[in-house]
């Protein structure tokens, strides 16, 4: 055992105690912490990083955690709210950035961290690198994929233009769309790069696309999302995944002209149609008006030709028929003709037609005589006293009439339903029907009886001795009543 040993455990105690001369009392673990924590920040107050994200998260409060490896370690990071608003990209895992911050520990695990204030891609590698990554991400789900493309309108009245208000690329477009067709142009200003350039570009495309067109503005018909060149960096805001989306989720056509022809950004993989400038997209936007009224005009000089052209091949044609229809002189010849025969024969038929009437009426004139007149005179008054009427006649017809009408009215009361209940009878009804039999009546088991002075249920009892009962004598027969000979009809006028 060490000498050392001996000279602190020599007495076996258990509890400790302070010694003479003893200048290191124990410290406790916050304590050492904080001066862990001081030494820490002071020594590193300001140091650049290169590493590879790993672990990225966003928290809910809008801090990020992560932690920056090399191949050999690992050193965790965190970046407040304030720093991260600030980010002009969005970080993930892979990406390989400079980090600028100071280096802290967090005494609850024991743990040194780097606070980051500020933070960059590292080199244009990692950029592209970042960049290929979203653009495989966003073309798995479907964004960039042609079925989704929307024809643009032919001649859109309406045209909005998301560009920065200030720069070069508004006057172009508005130059360019002047000289081609002129149209209305809604500016919806924006940043075009930096921090807040992506959230804006992406709300106005949002914007535009959640008009309805019912207020004083109207709806753009297709929308332009514009920028000048420039670098990766400088054109990075519309390579930023909340601006894809919000072009790819538009229900207007859309076209991007983002940078010059050399420069493509993951915008223009989403928009319906790919501009190489500013300028090419206004092009795009409208036909050119002069190009349009010349090629109306050539239809319409083509119209015109064209009916006349049809116009003349119809008169031709008809001339053609013409000349090989026959003159109305021999098409009229046969009806003149006829015309002449019917005409002669007309004139000698209303000439016999006269000597017939006047025939006759040399005949009916000599028949008219005063002693004829008379005579039939007299006949019509004999026929007319023998028409008067007489009133034994109508005595006796009335009188047949009485009897035959008599007669139906007792035969009527011998058919009446409820005469046989005054002699004592009743009539047996069932569910709204006349019980004619016993089997009818022990099947309904509940029977009515009518009788003439009201009604009375029954229940059906023993049937056997319904079945067993002795018939009732049958009726004497009832002599025929006799039937008067009828009446014959008589003749009123006779």
């Amino acid at each position: 055992m060490s000498p050392e040993y001996d000279a602190y455990d020599s007495s076996g105690r258990l509890l400790a105690e302070e010694r003479a001369g003893d200048n290191a009392p124990p410290l406790s673990i916050s304590e050492l912490s904080g001066l862990l924590k001081r030494t820490v920040e002071d020594r590193f107050g300001h140091v650049r990083l290169r590493g590879e994200i790993s672990g990225f998260k966003r928290a809910a409060s809008g801090h990020l955690y992560l932690a920056l490896k090399d191949e050999n370690a690992v050193l965790d990071g965190v970046m407040w709210k304030g720093g991260a608003q600030r980010l002009a990209f969005t970080p993930q895992d892979g990406v390989e950035v400079i980090a600028t911050g100071k280096l802290t520990t967090y005494p609850g695990r024991s743990k040194y961290q780097i606070v980051i204030e500020k933070m960059e891609l590292a080199g244009e590698g990692a950029l592209m690198a970042l960049l290929e990554k979203l653009k495989g991400k966003l073309a798995g789900e479907g964004l960039f994929a042609a079925e989704r493309k929307k024809p643009l309108p032919f001649l859109p009245r309406t045209i909005g233009v998301v560009t920065s208000p200030t720069g070069a690329v508004i006057r172009d477009i508005l130059h360019r769309l002047a000289d081609r067709c002129p149209t209305n142009v809604l500016v919806w200003p924006v940043l075009v790069q930096g921090q807040g350039a992506a959230e804006q570009v992406a709300r106005a495309v949002r914007g535009f696309s959640a008009m309805d067109g019912s207020g004083p503005v109207p709806r753009p018909d297709l929308v332009i999302v514009a920028r000048g060149g420039g670098s990766i960096e400088d054109l990075w805001s519309f390579n930023e995944e909340i601006v894809v989306r919000a072009v790819a989720d538009c229900t207007i056509p859309i076209i991007s002209a983002v940078g010059h022809e050399t420069d493509t950004t993951l915008c223009d993989y989403a928009a319906d149609r790919r501009a190489p400038t500013p300028t090419a997209a206004a092009e795009m936007a409208v036909p050119v008006r002069a190009e349009l009224l010349a090629g109306l005009s050539e239809m319409g000089l083509r119209a015109g030709r064209a009916v006349r052209r049809g116009a003349a091949q119809a008169r031709e044609r008809l001339d053609m028929q013409a000349r090989l229809m026959p003159t109305p002189d021999l098409l009229l010849a046969p009806q003149r003709q006829r015309l002449d025969q019917l005409s002669d024969g007309l004139v000698s038929g209303l000439r016999h037609r006269l000597a017939d009437a006047r025939a006759q009426l040399g005949q009916a004139g000599g028949a008219l005589r005063p002693a004829l007149l008379q005579q039939y005179v007299s006949r019509a008054g004999e026929r007319l006293d023998r028409l008067k009427l007489r009133p034994d006649y109508l005595q006796r017809s009335l009188s047949d009439r009485a009897v035959a009408f008599d007669r139906v009215s007792r035969h009527f009361a011998s058919l009446d339903p409820d005469r046989p209940l005054q002699k004592g009878y009743a009539r047996v009804m069932a569910n709204g029907r006349l019980v004619q039999s016993v089997a009818a009546a022990q099947a309904a088991g509940q029977v009515v009886l009518h009788f003439k002075d009201g009604t009375v249920d029954a229940a059906i009892g023993d049937a056997v001795a319904l079945a067993d009962a002795s018939p009732p004598a049958p009726r004497p027969a009832r002599k025929p009543r006799e039937t008067p000979p009828p009446v014959q009809q008589q003749d009123l006028f006779s």
